[in-house]
């Protein structure tokens, strides 16, 4: 069982929360359940680039009406700024600090590696050195409950075989310019823990789903493509495994590691979900048989393509340790997430279609 039935109470004296990346779909999710399920105030810092959207957070400050004004704060600032970060930090006078800002995309890294430099390695090193300048003049009771909370991704970790999972003890070995960048700032977060006492948490998370992602992900793009009649692109023969974690079980296990783990921990977040990418594909497609009929099976669109450079062979995630320390378990069986995600995206296609306008991503495939 997750314990999270009485967050304010968990959240204890923490009343400020600073949020980067907050307008993306992890950090998204985030904010909307601190809106929904306390009375904190959040500072979401975000770039606002290609991904970024705030219609899901602007909806449910329009719910609450009231209860929402002042309690939802955009600093739009790029943490590659370092004076813009550091006066954004002191703006917030963060309790906490969650650390979701990043450029993700692999493919988008294969084509422009600068930008995951700039963003992942310099960005979280500004960050760090902002919060550890907030952290110092801190009273003591507030620097007693402070946390920095740094979010990354199981892909540092490299590739497994067809045994074995990755865990708080697997070694660093990143393939793509995306998870070495990612691997960078990892080590910058525990460094500045040893080296400095800031007191950090370090979560590593296998592959999100859920409603709200943006459309060049595996599962929207692929509900998108398929339902718009066109081809769907499976990279080589679809053997390449991931685990995946729905998207509102990381917020329970985020939650729950920054205000119950200690400073300095580590924590590997996995939904016990392996499937490889053809068997993802075939369960969307029919599902979406069933969901949207065509005068097809959907599985006819699907078309293998050219894989992606350096395209790691299988991730997986042992979360044994957050769930013996912490408490921690997935609570959303695969299939019923993945159900859940595809009506989503089938009653909210004017979202997807204006997002994608917005950032000007057409469908096309990236990293080539």
């Amino acid at each position: 069982m997750n314990q999270l039935n009485d967050l304010p109470s968990l959240l204890g004296e923490s009343h400020r929360i600073l949020v980067t990346g907050g307008a993306g779909f992890i950090g998204g999710a985030l904010i909307r359940r601190l809106l929904n399920c306390s009375e904190v105030v959040i500072y979401n810092l975000d770039k606002i680039g290609y991904a970024s959207d705030l219609s899901s957070i602007q909806g449910v400050l329009d719910k609450l009406g009231s209860k929402g004004i002042d309690r939802h704060h955009l600093l739009k600032v790029d943490l590659a700024d370092a004076e813009s970060t550091c006066r954004a930090v002191s703006k917030a006078d963060p309790d906490l600090i969650f650390h979701l800002a990043a450029e993700s995309h692999v493919d988008r890294s294969i084509d422009s590696p600068s930008a995951f430099i700039y963003s992942n390695v310099i960005g979280t090193f500004n960050l760090l050195q902002a919060a550890r300048s907030h952290w110092d003049k801190l009273p003591e009771n507030r620097k007693r409950l402070f946390r920095f909370h740094h979010i990354s991704t199981d892909e540092v970790f490299g590739s497994l075989n067809d045994s074995g999972r990755f865990s708080e003890l697997t070694p660093y070995s990143p393939r793509s310019p995306y998870s070495a960048s990612k691997a960078a700032s990892d080590h910058l977060v525990n460094a500045w823990f040893h080296t400095y006492g800031l007191p950090v948490i370090l979560t590593n998370c296998s592959n999100n789903y859920g409603p709200w992602q943006f459309p060049e992900k595996l599962i929207p793009v692929v509900i998108l493509k398929a339902i718009s009649g066109e081809a769907i692109p499976l990279y080589g023969d679809g053997s390449n495994v991931r685990d995946w974690l729905y998207v509102e079980d990381h917020i329970d296990a985020l939650l729950l590691a920054i205000l119950k783990g200690a400073p300095g921990r580590k924590y590997c977040i996995g939904g016990n979900s392996e499937r490889t990418n053809l068997q993802i594909v075939e369960r969307l497609c029919l599902l979406l048989d069933r969901l949207r009929p065509a005068s097809c099976s959907y599985t006819s669109l699907i078309k293998p393509v050219i894989d992606r450079p350096g395209h790691d062979y299988r991730y997986a995630i042992d979360a044994g340790l957050i769930t013996t320390e912490l408490g921690w378990t997935p609570a959303h069986d695969f299939e019923n997430g993945l159900k859940v995600t595809v009506a989503w995206y089938l009653e909210n296609l004017d979202w997807c279609e204006g997002v994608r306008l917005n950032s000007g991503y057409k469908g096309e495939r990236l990293g080539s």
